[in-house]
């Protein structure tokens, strides 16, 4: 056969021809054509005949399931020729899928009753729990099929069995022939009250005595299964109180994460259970704890009673933190202005604190004091505090004294207190407003008054000394006995006006009350 391109420049050379000759190049052309397809078919069959050959000389697998599978496919389908048949080659009645579930717990849903007799004939556990712990007794009265009850009871059903959920075959039940089955079977049985609050509580004294072994070995209550699950999970999962009590009193972490970022209390809420939701907020388990697919414990929450229970609980904390806030935003406007001392004396009393104070101030001044020599000369600047301010409390009790002082106004800096004018006091200035203090700071001689750290430090001795030495009652003039108000002694260098202590201002006599302009005043 012509490939494309041979076809393309053939056109010119056939527009040239006549019709014969036209007709004779195609039939030319497509017996080439047909020769070619016959040729292509017998290489096609020849290789297929090569891979017959070939597979023909291996040897076919089959594809064979698992005896479980096959047990469970048989039964899910009711076919009681097929489960004999694979019960009569040995396989187990009691073999189970992933979730746990035997072929009796399946027949025991679909009511298939012949194959529930077959199987119990067998020998299958009429007691076989599944990963929930349901038993067919749990399946046949939660679906109502009496005939299977009474066939499970006969073959030793335990009627007190209870699943993950804590209930028995009777809770679920809600059936009034197939609950009065079971409460009869009961009654036969001499099951009480007792034995049914013994029966619920078995599983978790179990966990409480697993607990203490861990606790007397002192082992890690914190410990993860392959699923990260812990203890606490398991006991907040179920409503275990008393359990997750023991876990919480022996410090485990109620923030445990399992492998789908669960916390402890993410399984209480999904379950419905409030106590156990109580207890976990009460120790600390945070509401706002999110999942690894953000999930909080209030979104995976599903009981609207414990959703509630979660909000209420969650809005109380964060009053509860806003609060804690406030008050510790409060204490750090009051601390942020203090220094180290302040926030140690803030510790105790204002009684201490004021006599801690005093102490500090009295021991200062005393230590500039004790800087004398021997021959009454100062030995230094600080030294030669110690004589001017003896120089200026002499100069206060000449003051003070009035005709009863004896001898000269002492010098202070070598300028003498002046005496009180005719029209003054004996303890006001010219004003009446203070005592005489002496010539100002700018009378002062400028060689002496030069601004240096002896200065200063003389200056805060002498005021913190006067602050704690009270005046004494002495006559002033004759005008009886007062307090005397205590001598400052003040420095041009300081560059701050001298500390004088005010009279307190004469209460005036009260006049006549004025009328009022109008009934309304």
């Amino acid at each position: 056969m012509a490939e494309h391109n041979e076809l393309l420049a053939e056109l010119p050379l056939v527009g040239q021809m006549t019709t014969q000759e036209r007709l004779k190049h195609a039939h030319k052309r497509r017996a080439q054509q047909l020769k070619k397809w016959a040729q292509f078919e017998k290489e096609a069959q020849g290789k297929k005949a090569k891979l017959d050959r070939r597979w023909s000389n291996r040897t076919l697998k089959r594809i064979r399931f698992p005896d479980n599978v096959r047990l469970l496919e048989a039964a899910s389908r009711n076919d009681v020729e097929e489960v004999r048949q694979l019960l009569q080659d040995g396989i187990s009645p009691d073999l189970y899928n992933e979730d746990g579930l035997t072929a009796l717990h399946q027949c025991c849903i679909d009511d298939y009753k012949e194959i529930v007799k077959l199987l119990l004939e067998t020998g299958a556990d009429v007691n076989a729990c599944d990963s929930e712990l349901w038993t067919p007794l749990h399946a046949a009265a939660t679906c109502g099929h009496l005939h299977l009850v009474q066939q499970l009871v006969e073959h030793g059903a335990d009627l007190l069995a209870v699943n993950a959920d804590g209930n028995m075959p009777y809770d679920l039940c809600e059936d009034e022939v197939t609950l009065d089955c079971i409460e009869n079977a009961m009654a036969q049985q001499g099951v009480t009250q007792e034995k049914i609050d013994e029966s619920r509580m078995a599983t978790e004294r179990w966990m409480i005595n697993d607990i203490r072994e861990l606790v007397e070995t002192q082992s890690d209550l914190n410990n993860q299964n392959e699923l990260g699950t812990c203890l606490l999970h398991i006991a907040a999962a179920n409503g275990y109180t008393e359990a997750a009590e023991l876990l919480l009193s022996n410090r485990a972490k109620v923030d445990v994460k399992d492998t789908d970022g669960w916390e402890p209390l993410h399984a209480a809420a999904c379950w419905g259970q409030v106590h156990m939701v109580e207890l976990l907020v009460g120790h600390g388990a945070n509401l706002n704890a999110r999942s690894f697919l953000d999930e909080t414990p209030i979104d995976v929450c599903g009981d609207e009673e414990v959703r509630g229970k979660l909000l209420e609980l969650k809005h109380k904390h964060d009053a509860v933190m806003k609060a804690q806030d406030r008050r510790r935003t409060a204490l750090q406007r009051r601390t942020s202005s203090t220094g180290s001392r302040g926030k140690v004396v803030r510790k105790v009393s204002v009684t201490e604190r004021t006599n801690m104070y005093r102490q500090e101030h009295r021991d200062e001044a005393m230590a500039w004091q004790q800087a004398v020599s021997k021959d009454g000369e100062p030995e230094d600047e600080d030294a030669q505090t110690n004589s001017e301010l003896k120089q200026y409390s002499s100069g206060a009790m000449w003051r003070a004294g009035g005709d009863e002082a004896v001898g000269e106004p002492p010098l202070v800096n070598g300028a003498a207190l002046s005496e009180p004018g005719p029209e003054q006091g004996p303890d006001q200035g010219p004003g009446g407003d203070g005592p005489v203090l002496g010539p100002g700071p700018g009378e002062l001689s400028r060689d002496v008054s030069h601004h240096t750290l002896a200065d200063l430090k003389r200056q805060r001795a002498a005021s913190k000394l006067q602050r704690q030495v009270p005046g004494e009652e002495l006559p002033l003039g004759g005008a009886g006995p007062g307090p005397t108000p205590g001598p400052v002694y003040f420095t041009s260098s300081s560059g701050d006006p001298p500390l004088v202590r005010f009279k307190a201002p004469a209460e005036e006599a009260p006049g006549p009350k004025s009328r009022r302009c109008c009934r309304m005043m």
